[in-house]
Order: structure tokens, then sequence, then C-alpha cells
């Protein structure tokens, strides 16, 4: 079956439990809120326990259940900014370039929309900065309220901006606010939901708790582009004059939703022992920028293998298929979002599989698959055949991206000490994704018109991301050795 045009609709351009408290009654009646961190060291002397005993009439069962709820916490949260955050990428190319950046030229439209998208990346590093500072001085739960709430707000605005025929310039200009907020949101968020769910982890399941808040980044895709696929049904110039601004509308849903089980949660017992033992840093980015520079640059190398395919397998495909292959833009939505259920599904047990294996060794296994795929990829997707349009996106974003994706998190967050590890592993992970996931999408764009029409420069764009990765493999083991050196002596 080959590719037919449709609709102009789709997918495009991006151990402890937590606190449990017990109360005691002192003989002045007062109450003192102790943790089981603080049990576990005055009853056991030199333990090295992992998990806390159960409190006097709490079962298993209880601790089982806030696990569950500090997993569905992070996983909540993440998928919100998600999804807030690619629904913009869904309609970014199929509606924005002729609403918002209207010009003569149907490749500069289409130029400045990409743009739009990657210019907030470099806001994230920003935000990063502002919530790390915040999440390692105060604690990891606050800043996420605050993140939620920029994000939803810039979204819910989108979706209410006048488009460029009614009020000219000015509605390019919010929108490009709009994102900024985003931007910033998003930039924060990561390291929150990550350390949320990593620092209540037993060492021994930190792979596969590390992975749940990344498991967020393609079930929020796969919402966003369900959500749009049920919209494709809408005549066209119904989705181009409001359909469109459903999604971002009613995202408010989801942000509420986040906000009630973020409410639930405590601060993470790593974060608490840091209070306690008045290791909190004053300034933690200089403390980073001065210590830690050589685990930020791992993770920046370690990032660009992660997110540099992953908007070129996840998003950029919609805009080629549809453009050059002349696919049917539903179809294509529909193999992105198999692609993605498969990615969430997978990156669990891929997850959970570093806990058995090297992470770092399970890293460079998927660089490696990724470089030796970057071609194929192409020239398979490029037969045309509604089969190789499933199967190279399941195999490029469902599995190798979702297994690099699974590692990720856990990886970069084990390179830096608890005072830091906010500021660090955000620096990290949002710098890379600022210069190699942001401008894919438009260096892919630009590759195609330079090159006239050819597709391997964009592999060879793929291949250097994961390269990094790959060197960056190298020094994941050193800088965590480091780190826990660091750890010993302070």
């Amino acid at each position: 079956m080959q590719f037919r045009r449709g609709a102009n609709v789709g997918l495009s351009p991006d151990g402890s439990p937590t606190s449990y408290h017990v109360l005691i009654r002192n003989q002045l009646g007062m109450f003192k809120q102790v943790s089981f961190k603080e049990i576990e060291s005055v009853t056991t002397q030199h333990s090295s326990a992992q998990t806390p005993p159960a409190s006097p009439g709490k079962g298993p069962g209880k601790e089982s259940g806030l696990n569950w709820r500090v997993i569905v916490g992070s996983l909540s949260g993440s998928t919100v900014e998600w999804f807030d955050f690619l629904v913009y990428g869904t309609v970014a190319a199929l509606v924005f370039n002729q609403t918002f950046f209207v010009t003569d030229s149907e490749f500069l439209s289409t130029m400045f929309s990409m743009a739009s998208f990657a210019l907030t990346f470099f806001f994230r590093p920003i935000g990063g900065i502002i919530f790390a500072h915040i999440g390692d001085r105060i604690g990891r739960k606050k800043t996420l309220f605050i993140t939620l709430m920029l994000m939803g707000g810039g979204t819910v605005a989108i979706g209410l901006i006048p488009d460029y025929n009614t009020i000219g310039v000015a509605a390019p200009i919010f929108l490009i606010i709009c994102r900024i907020m985003q931007g910033i949101g998003i930039g924060g968020e990561w390291g929150g939901a990550l350390l949320l769910s990593y620092e209540y982890a037993p060492k021994h399941r930190r792979g596969l708790y590390g992975a749940i808040p990344q498991m967020g980044i393609s079930l929020g895709m796969l919402l966003a582009s369900g959500f749009v696929g049920l919209l494709s049904t809408m005549p066209e110039d119904a989705f181009m004059s409001w359909g469109w601004r459903i999604p971002f509308v009613g995202s408010v849903i989801l942000v509420a939703i986040g906000m009630f089980v973020r409410h639930k949660l405590e601060e993470t017992p790593d974060f608490q022992k840091v209070q306690q033992s008045g290791k909190v840093a004053r300034l933690p980015i200089k403390v980073v920028f001065k210590d830690h520079w050589r685990a930020v640059l791992v993770s920046i190398g370690a990032k660009a293998a992660e997110t540099g395919p992953f908007y070129i397998f996840g998003t950029y495909v919609i805009a080629y298929a549809t453009g050059i292959l002349d696919a049917r833009r539903d179809l294509v939505l529909t193999a992105v979002a198999v692609a993605a259920l498969i990615a969430t599904v997978w990156t669990p047990l891929f997850g959970s599989l570093s806990d058995r294996v090297p992470r770092h060794i399970l890293y460079r296994t998927v660089t490696i698959l990724t470089i030796a795929y970057a071609f194929p990829y192409y020239m398979i997707l490029n037969t045309g055949s509604t089969f190789a349009l499933f199967a190279t996106t399941a195999v490029g974003f469902g599995l190798l991206w979702g297994s690099v994706n699974a590692i990720l998190g856990t990886m970069i967050a084990e390179s830096f000490s608890p005072e830091i590890r906010y500021s660090g592993a955000t620096l990290g992970y949002q710098v890379g994704a600022a210069v190699f996931g942001g401008t894919a999408p438009l260096i892919a764009t630009a590759l195609m018109e330079w090159s006239g029409g050819e597709w391997w420069p964009i592999s060879v764009y793929m291949i250097a991301c994961a390269a990094l990765g790959l060197v960056a493999s190298f020094f994941v083991k050193h800088v965590a050795h480091i780190e826990a050196e660091h750890v010993a002596h302070h």
C-alpha cells in the first residue's frame, strides 16, 4: 500500500520511600516528627540497608502505596509537561506557518515556525538554572508547583491568542512569549520530576524508578497525538480556524490533576538528609561549574544521543513523510503514535534491565545501534510503503530512542552528589536539549533545502549526535566515581 495525501492534520515539529513519618509523643505531650532514616540510624548502627523498617501498625502495603504515589506523581508531572510542550509541535508546521508566521514564501513560513519551536529550547537552561537553584536550596517538591503552573499557563494562553489576520505582528510576538514561558517551566520541571522518583528509590531499583518520569515523554506525546488524531475528523477549515486550539485550552485539566497529585507528596529523603547535615549549598550552580564541570560535559554528550534522534524519529518524520514522500498525515500520525506506545511500554522495562546490567554498557550499545541505523532508516522509509513507515518509526523511535531515554535520567542523576544534583543534572540535560534537541527539526529542514532534497545529511547529523553519547558513555563511570568520593569526603 502506498502513501496518499489526506487531511492537513498530524504530529510535527520535541532506598527509601518518601518521608513516611511516625509521630512520637514525648512526656510534655508535644509531637516530634522522626523520619525512618533517623530511626534506622539509631536502631541499626553502621547499617547500609536501603529500606527502612515499617512503623508500628503499618505493613508492607502502606510502603508499596507510598512508592506508587511517588511513581504516579513523577510520571503525571512529566506526562503533563510533555503533552503541553509537544502539542505545540503537533501543529507548528501544519497551522502556525499559516496562521501566525504569514509570508510570501512557504519555505520561510515553515522556517519561522520551526525557529519558534527551537527558540524556546534556549530558555530551558535558564529555567533549569533558576528552578534547580530553588530545588537545591529549598527543596525538590516546591519547585514542581511553580514549573507546572508556568508550563500550563503558557500552553493555555497559546490556545487563546488571536491569529495574524486579527492582530497582525502582535500574534507571533505573543506566541513567542508563551513559548518562552513553556521553555522556562519545562527547564525546571525535568530535574524535579526525575529526582522526585530517583531519590525515593532503593539503590537496586534506581534504574526502574529513574525511567518512570522519562516514560512521561512518550506517554505525553501519545496523548497529544491521540488528541489531535481525534481532531483530524474535523473539516480542515474548522481545524485551521479554531479546532487546533482545543488541546491547548483543554490541557488545564491535566495541569490540575498534576498539581493535586504532587500536593500529596513530601520532600525526598536525599534532600532531607542534605538539610539535616547542613550541606545545603549557598550557590549550587557555582559549585557545579567549579567542581562538577566534567559531569556536566558528560551529561550534555549523553543527552545529545537521546534528543537529536528523538526529534528526527519522532517529530521531523512527519514533515519529511508528508512533504517529501507525499504521505497521508493521519497515517503518519498513527505510525508515530504506535511507536510512542512501544516506547512507553519499553522504557520502564529497559530501565529495570539497567539495574542488572551496567547502565553505561547498555547506553554504549544502544548508541552504536543508533549509528548503524541512521542510513538504513531513510533507505527503508524512502520505499514509500506503509509497512516501511511503521517499521522504521517503531524501531527508531519506539525501541532505539526508548532504550536511550530509559537510561538517560538515572545515568545523569547518579553523576552528581545530592547537594548539587538538581543544578548539575538540570544544567547538563537542558544545555544538551537546547543545542542538539530543539534545533534538530530546524537543522533537518535546512539540510534538506541546502542539499537539494537529499536525506543523507540528516543521517549524518543523527550519527554525530549518537557519537557524542557514545564518547560520553566511556566517562560516565569515571565521573560517578568522582561524585562518590566527593560525598565520602564531605
